[in-house]
């Protein structure tokens, strides 16, 4: 099955619709005493408001696209050819500690691509939105990705706190990276890096080890705003399914490359 034109923009439709509500379940609870929270791993929470936000988000889409395998971050699910990828709250941590800088994201892959999607920042009032071939989007606006050039770049990066013993792989681009870069930034949400590499705001992401839900969406946004979407090798195709993440405009995403491939 390969979706036309006029299915991409209901889905993509659906995706934004989705992770509003999601969001607004994110919101209604952010600044209080989170309930049920538990620990997945060594600073890798899960909250009640994780798992509230999922199910408004699968009952939005089952009603508003049935018949579509889904697969959340929280409840696990199906997948498919054809299947919505979602992070209910990403950034658990910092929606914890009341940081503000926490998404919701929503994709639809198909044959391994991500192919509509939303990013939505619910404790920022901003909604990035992307379908395949039809650019992407902030609150209904155009975005491209920034034109400085790597050495004026700021890009974004996350650490790998759940996977450290392959810290010298990422200590390499790292220290590489902030060398021939401007300057770094980690905020603690792939999902909103991704989206802001799209608008421009960074220059580019990179990060190892990552959940299909993490990137699906952003990625996507990235690409459609004019980027570059790798994994660590260069492959444009393995990055969803390995988490290893190198986006941003051809430039910054070549330094990037080339620190990563050393």
């Amino acid at each position: 099955m390969t979706l036309g034109t006029d299915d991409l923009a209901r889905l993509g439709a659906v995706a934004e619709a989705a992770a509003r509500l999601g969001g607004r379940v994110v919101a209604e609870h952010f600044g209080g005493l989170a309930a049920g929270v538990h620990s997945k791993a060594p600073g890798d929470y899960v909250s009640e408001v994780d798992l509230r936000s999922e199910q408004t988000i699968r009952e939005a889409l089952e009603r508003d696209a049935p018949g579509i395998a889904f697969f959340g971050e929280e409840g696990g699910g199906s997948r498919g050819d054809l299947g919505w990828v979602v992070d209910p709250l990403d950034g658990t941590a910092n929606f914890l500690h009341g940081f503000p800088i926490v998404g919701v994201s929503v994709a639809l892959v198909e044959a391994g691509r991500p192919v509509a999607g939303a990013v939505h920042a619910p404790m920022l009032g901003e909604t990035y939105t992307a379908v395949r071939g039809g650019g992407a989007f902030r609150d209904g606006r155009p975005i491209r990705v920034a034109d400085r050039p790597p050495a004026s770049a700021i890009c974004s990066t996350g650490f790998p706190f759940k996977l450290k013993h392959r810290l010298d792989d990422y200590r390499r681009v790292f220290e590489g990276a902030f060398l021939a870069l401007e300057d770094l930034r980690r905020a603690g949400a792939a999902s909103l890096d991704l989206a802001w590499a799209a608008a421009g705001v960074f220059d580019g992401f990179f990060e190892i080890g990552l959940g299909s839900w993490d990137v699906a969406a952003g990625a996507l946004l990235v690409t459609e705003a004019g980027g570059v979407v790798t994994d660590w090798a260069g492959d444009d195709e393995a990055w969803l399914a390995s988490g290893d993440i190198l986006a941003g405009p051809a430039p910054v995403h070549q330094v990037l490359l080339d620190l990563a491939r050393v």
